[in-house]
């Protein structure tokens, strides 16, 4: 306890957390967590915890796994971190192979950052300037979708749109084309057809169209289809626009693909992948793209790309990726990830007719949405923050998750087992009971 106490006072001193309402923060004993195991938080006291967010969302294996910890111990006996501006390194390149091998057709070239932020900016940038050395001058402006999330700079903010995030920096922003699409219980054929005449109009002035494809995730597990999807990414290209699809929270088996890409039949002009791409052990994103956007950097000295982060390709980054990914193909990661979609939905089931609150219910592969409304239907006070309620007694119980408003969010790591899984929703359920009933 005395070390609790401690490490509590200087957190509440000296630390500023991110997403975070600090005065609600500085009221309330914090889970402070010294180690973990497999899909188990540990904290100062001793007390396990069931990740049920996997770390938020980047946990795909696992904690200390042995393959990966391996592989990281051995870098460390060679070199820690080198930069890659005017240098190279064996990790970075051995990745960036990996990557061309296993992303969709065509996407061969990899700049590396340091998160799914970084990688979209990144996009964004390339995208741009690609356009301007085309010659295109009128293509100024990008697309994106309503309720969009693609990270916390200037850049992925303006393309961003959910207000409670991104209102407050309008003022610093860039226009974006917001295009309409699924929600919760919209018709996608209409909106998808408002989507592409949308796309259309705009034509010569779009620079490109970012999404997250099949599941918003930020905006509390919005899911659409591949035939949403589908035709509007066929409009943007149809008109010159280059397609930047977000992978950062999709990525690496959530969707019950590798990538959800693959789901849509469609190769994009970038792919934006960070989060789970190590597994979760070091900062580590990517932005893949094609040799077509590459060529256009090549023509003169000016057409560099003149962006970089001191940490880009960082070698134990890379290496963690690396055993991650072997981990997809030694452990059939993806064989894991459809068994462990079947036990999630089975325990979902019953759900709402055991709580009539449980409004709705989205999944798609493990990323997994429960909105809470009253039992007549009508959305809970914001003030009485619900969701939140439910995953602060979840903690009671030695589950982790975290809500997105009065939507509890779950994505388990495929790693975890179903007996977890089964302890997890024990959990939920109790917890539920307790704050809906009072």
């Amino acid at each position: 306890m005395k070390q609790r106490s401690r490490l509590e006072a200087l957190d509440k001193a000296h630390v500023w957390h991110p997403f975070t309402w600090q005065t609600e923060w500085e009221q309330r004993a914090p889970l402070i967590i010294a180690a973990a195991e497999g899909c188990e938080l540990i904290d100062v006291d001793g007390n396990r915890y069931i990740d049920g967010i996997g770390s938020l969302w980047v946990s795909v294996h696992g904690h200390r796994h042995p393959h990966i910890d391996a592989a990281l111990r051995a870098q460390l006996d060679r070199v820690a971190h080198t930069t890659l501006l005017g240098q190279a390194s064996i990790p970075s390149i051995e990745l960036a192979a990996k990557l061309a091998e296993i992303t969709p057709e065509g996407l061969t070239r990899t700049f590396y950052s340091d998160s799914g932020s970084t990688a979209v900016e990144i996009a964004l940038k390339m995208a741009f300037q690609w356009q301007q050395q085309q010659g295109h001058r009128k293509r100024t402006r990008f697309a994106a979708l309503r309720q969009a999330y693609h990270g916390d700079t200037i850049g992925s903010v303006s393309v961003g749109g959910i207000d409670l995030f991104h209102e407050v920096y309008r003022p610093l922003l860039f226009d974006a084309l917001h295009l309409e699409c699924p929600g919760f219980y919209e018709d996608e054929a209409a909106l998808a057809e408002r989507a592409v005449a949308a796309i259309r109009a705009e034509g010569d002035a779009l620079v490109g169209l970012v999404v997250e494809p099949l599941v918003q995730g930020a905006a509390g597990m919005r899911m659409h289809s591949p035939a949403f999807l589908r035709p509007v990414l066929e409009a943007a290209r149809e008109v010159g626009a280059l397609v930047i699809i977000d992978e950062v929270a999709t990525g690496f088996g959530r969707t019950g693909t590798l990538f959800a890409t693959e789901q849509l039949g469609f190769s994009p002009d970038f792919l934006c992948m960070g989060k789970g791409l190590t597994n979760g052990y070091l900062p580590l994103a990517a932005t893949v793209t094609t040799e077509a956007v590459y060529d256009g950097f090549k023509a003169e000295r000016g057409h560099t790309f003149f962006h970089g982060h001191t940490f880009t390709g960082n070698q134990l980054a890379c290496v963690a990726a690396l055993a991650s990914i072997e981990l997809f193909e030694s452990e059939r990661t993806l064989e894991r990830v459809h068994s462990r979609v079947e036990t999630i939905r089975r325990l979902l089931a019953d759900l709402p007719t055991q709580f009539p609150e449980v409004h709705e219910i989205r999944q798609t592969g493990l990323m997994v949405g429960i909105e809470l409304r009253q039992s007549d239907g009508t959305p809970y006070n914001p003030n009485s923050r619900i969701g939140d309620q439910v995953c602060m007694e979840l903690r009671n119980h030695g589950v982790v998750l975290r809500p997105l408003g009065d939507v509890v969010v779950m994505m388990p790591p495929p790693a975890m087992t179903d007996a977890q899984l089964t302890r997890l929703f024990e959990a939920l359920r109790e917890s539920m009971r307790i704050v809906l009933r009072g």
